[in-house]
């Protein structure tokens, strides 16, 4: 099961009391998978379609808690692609259906006494902080989805309304998160892309345990990344580290093998034999090893100087490439 599945699970078993609440999970559970049939004559149903076992026995529960409805349930296998089941729930109803319709603001009745499709989200709906809460759980359960954390951070909501989609972005956004919009075919999609903002959207909604999920996901890839940071940063510096010491080398024993380091000035012997004989040894420990003991700027500067008598010797001899090492100062 998808990590998204398991998130629509546990939300679709949440607990809630409060009628304003309900009546905005619904609103937005029909804007998001829900269809209106008009049938002529003022007749009017409504029609649910999930793949979701656990949400489509959560419509159900909020039509019974709300209305008393019975709606009428149906299971089609779908064998295409050996995909899971589809569930679709009719309230055939007609005098019910345009209550429902009414009371979650999808319809509207105008002077005319005809029906009008509001595709927006009403503010009574979402007058309180609860409902906001409520519509946005509806329309991730309806309509939306969450990407496996372990690959990405994306959850999203996919409604074919642009007006629903300003207005659900919007709702979304006033709880400080920073959702955007995006067209994709026929339809308009809200999403958000950073774990932290998925996160507190998760705590909003009531998703606490896939919000736990994902924190625990995050803090391993987090660490993982971390690591591996420190240790490529490690590698490219033990590897400058020893490119540099074997530069020193081949100078020092150019220097032997042409004038002999004997030759070199007195500050400057100590450190020759210091680095041929630990070839290994950082800047840092070899400055330790003289006496009296210098810094790593002092061994840098040391050895500079020898490089410069090395290109010296090998201008003098004419056997300078023509390509000056570049000395490197770690």
């Amino acid at each position: 099961m998808s990590f998204s599945s398991k998130t629509k699970n546990e939300l679709s078993r949440l607990e809630i009391d409060n009628e304003c609440c309900l009546i905005s999970e619904l609103a937005a559970l029909i804007r998001m998978s829900g269809s209106i049939q008009m049938m002529g004559l003022g007749k009017v149903n409504i029609k649910f379609s999930t793949e979701n076992a656990a949400i489509a026995r959560r419509i159900f529960t909020l039509l019974k808690k709300l209305y008393n409805v019975q709606s009428e349930v149906m299971v089609r296998k779908n064998r295409q692609l050996k995909k899971n089941n589809s569930y679709l729930m009719i309230v055939n109803n007609v005098d019910e259906a345009k209550r429902i319709l009414e009371d979650t603001g999808i319809f509207k009745k105008d002077s005319a006494n005809y029906f009008e499709i509001n595709y927006g989200i009403p503010d009574r709906l979402v007058k309180n902080r609860c409902c906001k809460r409520a519509y946005i759980r509806g329309a991730f359960l309806g309509g939306g989805s969450l990407s496996d954390p372990e690959k990405t951070y994306h959850l999203e909501f996919v409604t074919n309304s642009a007006k629903h989609s300003e207005d659900l972005c919007k709702l979304i956004n006033s709880f400080g998160l920073n959702s955007k919009i995006v067209t994709r075919k026929d339809n308009f999609v809200v999403y958000i892309k950073e774990g932290e903002q998925i996160v507190d959207l998760l705590n909003i909604i009531g998703a606490h345990t896939a919000l736990l999920k994902l924190e625990n996901i995050r803090i391993l890839k987090d660490v993982r990344n971390n690591i591996n940071r420190i240790v490529n940063c490690e590698t490219a510096n033990l590897s400058k580290t020893i490119n540099a010491a074997l530069r020193q080398i081949k100078n020092i024993e150019y220097i032997e093998r042409t004038i002999g380091i004997d030759k070199l000035p007195e500050n400057l012997i100590d450190i020759a034999r210091l680095r041929l004989i630990n070839r290994e040894a950082s800047l840092k420990e070899l400055g330790q090893m003289l006496d009296p003991p210098i810094g790593k700027s002092g061994v840098n500067h040391r050895l500079r100087k020898i490089e410069q008598i090395a290109e010296e010797i090998k201008k003098e001899r004419g056997e300078l490439d023509g390509k000056k090492n570049n000395y490197n100062k770690k």
